[in-house]
């Protein structure tokens, strides 16, 4: 073993890592060119004319990045052993400490229905 070797290896491995770094492109300036193209695209548009079908694109769009957040959030609960559990659990108790204060006599429960029914000629006519 040489005190040459080393130097020859670290020459060798600066000179490779000066290679890859001048191959092209980084992800970020091809990012940065995609955004740049959809910009100019996206502000070509006369967005005074998409109407009801450019609101219902965006409802549409929307309710579906909502599912995926929700189904992330979901999957990120279910990661941890003990915490959908408890989360059944305490959905159970909450079912349970509702109904014994609005269910536990005739009272409550035609308030309830009443409710019920008000709500239901409110939104659905």
């Amino acid at each position: 073993m040489s005190d040459g070797t080393p130097e020859v290896n670290s020459e060798s491995n600066s000179a490779s890592n000066t290679n890859t770094t001048t191959e092209g492109p980084t992800i970020s300036d091809r990012a940065n060119e995609v955004m740049g193209k959809a910009n100019e695209v996206l502000g070509k548009i006369d967005w005074t004319q998409m109407g009801k079908y450019g609101k219902a694109a965006g409802i549409v769009a929307l309710v579906i990045v909502a599912q995926i957040l929700i189904k992330v959030v979901i999957d990120t609960i279910n990661f941890f052993p003990l915490l959908p559990g408890l989360l059944e659990l305490l959905g159970v108790v909450v079912v349970g400490q509702w109904s014994w204060q609005n269910l536990t006599t005739s009272e409550k429960r035609n308030a309830v229905a009443e409710k019920v029914q008000t709500l239901r000629k409110e939104y659905l006519g």
